[in-house]
C-alpha cells in the first residue's frame, strides 16, 4: 500500500557570493544530526510559497521577500514519502537565528564540508553547481576564428557552462573546434558539453554530452559521461529527461526565434506550467536575452540558454 505523500517547501537561501544555508536536524527528529535545507510541511490551505515564508519565519526568524520556485524532488524515507518543493531565496529581512536546528552553516556547492546530508538533497547540491547561463556555439555561422575569439572574451567575463553545437561544420573542422573550445573552457574552469555526439565528447575531453530531443527519446539509459543534458520541447520529453536522471535540461523555444521565424514560442505561462514538479534544473531557451533571466526564474527555470545572445 502506497503512503500518502507529504508535501513540503524547502529553501535554498543564497548569498551574493553563491553560498547557501544548511541546518542540522536536532535530537529527537527523524534523521537527527543530518544536514538539510530549511523548510517544512505545507499545511492544508497553504500554497507552497506561503508555507515557505511561514517556515522561514518559524525556523530562522526571517521574512523572505525575494524568492522563486526551482526544482521539485520526491524521496521515500523509512518514515515518510516526501515531495520537496525547492525555492531559491535571494532576499530577506531580519537576522538569521538558530531557532529550529541545532546548528547552521553557510556552504558552497563546489565544497560542501559538512556531513551527513539528507539523501533527498544530494541532487539539489549537484544542481546548485550549475550557473544561471548556458552558452551555445555557432561557429558554423560566424566562422571558427570569430567564435573562438568570442568564447575567450565570454570565459574571461565569467561564462562557466558551454554547449558545442556545430551541425554546419565538416567532421574534421568540428573536431578541431571542439577540442580547442574545450581547452579554452577548461583553462577558465568552465564545463563543456558536445551536442549529440558522445564519441566526440569523449575524444576531445569534454565534460559531457547534450542530447537533442530525438536522441533523448531513443535512449534506454543515461550515457556513461559525468555530465548529460538534453533539449526538450514538451512534457513527455521533460519526463524522459527526469526518468534518465539527467543533470539538467533545456526547454524551448519560449519566444519566437530567428532560426524559427513565424513559429510561436511557448510563452512564460506555458513554460511555468511545464516546469511544475520537474526534479532537475531546466534552462529556458529561445529568443531570450540576459535581461530575461528574472522572468525565466519566476517560471521555475534554473536560468537561460542562448546562442546569439551568449556572444553579445
Amino acid at each position: 500500500m502506497s503512503r500518502k505523500i507529504v508535501e513540503a517547501a524547502a529553501a535554498v537561501i543564497l548569498r551574493p557570493d553563491g553560498s547557501f544555508l544548511l541546518g542540522r536536524r536536532p535530537p529527537g527528529k527523524p534523521y537527527a544530526g543530518y544536514w538539510e535545507f530549511p523548510g517544512g510541511k505545507i499545511e492544508p490551505g497553504e500554497t507552497a510559497a506561503q508555507a515557505l515564508v511561514r517556515e522561514l519565519t518559524e525556523e530562522l526568524g526571517i521574512e523572505a521577500d525575494r524568492y522563486t520556485p526551482w526544482i521539485t524532488r520526491e524521496f521515500v524515507y523509512p518514515h515518510a514519502h516526501v515531495r520537496l518543493r525547492f525555492f531559491r531565496i535571494s532576499g530577506w529581512h531580519g537576522e538569521i537565528r538558530d531557532i529550529h536546528h541545532d546548528a547552521l552553516v553557510w556552504q558552497r556547492a563546489d565544497k560542501v564540508d559538512v556531513a551527513p546530508m539528507l539523501p533527498a538533497n544530494v541532487a539539489v547540491l549537484r544542481g546548485l553547481t550549475f550557473p544561471d547561463f548556458y552558452a551555445i556555439t555557432h561557429a558554423g555561422e560566424i566562422g571558427v576564428g570569430a567564435q573562438l575569439g568570442q568564447l575567450e572574451r565570454a570565459l574571461a567575463g565569467g561564462l562557466r557552462l558551454l554547449q558545442i553545437r556545430e551541425p554546419l561544420l565538416a567532421v574534421e573542422k568540428r573536431e578541431a573546434f571542439a577540442r580547442e573550445a574545450t581547452r579554452l573552457a577548461h583553462a577558465h574552469g568552465a564545463r563543456v558539453l558536445v551536442n549529440g555526439d558522445i564519441a566526440l565528447a569523449q575524444h576531445v575531453g569534454a565534460d559531457g554530452v547534450h542530447l537533442p530531443c530525438a536522441q533523448l527519446m531513443q535512449l534506454a539509459g543515461r550515457p556513461g559521461l559525468p555530465l548529460v543534458a538534453a533539449s526538450c520541447h514538451n512534457a513527455p520529453e521533460l519526463a524522459r529527461a527526469a526518468m534518465l536522471e539527467l543533470d539538467f535540461a533545456v526547454l524551448g523555444p519560449v519566444k519566437e526565434t530567428l532560426s524559427h521565424s513565424g513559429v510561436a514560442g511557448l510563452g512564460w505561462e506555458r513554460t511555468a506550467k511545464l516546469l511544475e514538479d520537474i526534479p532537475l534544473p531546466v534552462f529556458a531557451l529561445g529568443g531570450l536575452q540576459r535581461g530575461d533571466l528574472e522572468a525565466a526564474q519566476r517560471t521555475a527555470a534554473h536560468g537561460i540558454a542562448a546562442i546569439r545572445a551568449a556572444w553579445d
